[in-house]
């Protein structure tokens, strides 16, 4: 009998063709597919294999789960666990990654395409600017998850740099008046993303200070991503990179 293996897998931001070539192939090759339906769309599930059990994992516990993964390793199956984007950010794997660390099996991460490189590449923007935001921060509201401490939303504001957030669209009066406080300028440029790369993908950019009016008139709150910076409207910057009296390894300066 094989050995069994768990793959944890991103599902990438929603359409199928942006899951990466390597999590393609394993979910193809994967004897149980376990996905969460309210987080990943059904045509990811289009790779599995005919014949392939599918778990989805919506209404089941994390023990439910572990049932699942203690059968797998009895029978030497192989399992991909889907996660809607990358599973490192906001997937909830470290607990289910410590709790099959007991287990006689496998273990593999497949990485995501983050919403958060899906919704700028919607956009066509880059998030690091030379000279005005060298940083992208992916945070979160404070909501019925509490935030450690040093970690509120007005804190990371006050860096002025690019942040991206997640599970913040249900308060957005609240999000609004947050980042306002912390520094950002009421002119500051955003961009909600509602399920990108979905068939009913839907974008909006606005100031800062009609953020809320903004997110409510979308009328979304799940499946939200909410982008802010300054790096979202820069204009008349370049890197010094590709300048040609910036030299590098590859290239000496030109004279200017």
């Amino acid at each position: 009998m094989s050995r069994a293996k768990i793959w944890f897998v991103g599902a990438g931001p929603g359409a199928p063709d942006l899951l990466t070539v390597r999590a393609a192939k394993v979910i193809g090759e994967a004897d149980v597919v376990v996905w969460a339906s309210s987080l990943v769309h059904e045509d990811v599930l289009a790779h599995a294999r005919p014949g392939a059990e599918v778990h989805d994992s919506k209404e089941m516990t994390l023990e439910d789960v572990l049932d699942v993964y203690r059968r797998a390793e009895a029978e030497g199956l192989t399992v991909v666990r889907l996660h809607s984007g990358d599973p490192s950010i906001y997937g909830a794997m470290q607990e289910q990654l410590e709790a099959v660390s007991a287990f006689d099996l496998d273990v593999e991460v497949v990485p995501g395409v983050t919403s958060v490189a899906a919704t700028a590449a919607a956009v066509c923007r880059e998030l690091t600017i030379p000279e005005v935001a060298q940083s992208v921060v992916m945070t979160r509201m404070a909501t019925r998850t509490p935030m450690p401490e040093g970690e509120d939303l007005a804190s990371f504001a006050r860096h002025g740099t690019t942040l991206a957030l997640f599970l913040s669209a249900s308060r957005p009066k609240k999000l609004q008046s947050e980042l306002l406080a912390g520094g950002y300028a009421p002119e500051t440029p955003c961009v909600i993303g509602y399920r990108v790369s979905w068939p009913e993908e839907r974008i909006e950019t606005c100031r800062l200070d009609e953020l809320a009016k903004t997110v409510r008139a979308m009328q979304v709150t799940m499946h939200t991503l909410v982008l802010v910076g300054p790096a979202l409207g820069a204009e008349g910057t370049r890197s010094h990179l590709y300048s040609p009296t910036f030299a590098h390894t590859y290239r000496p300066a030109r004279a200017a």
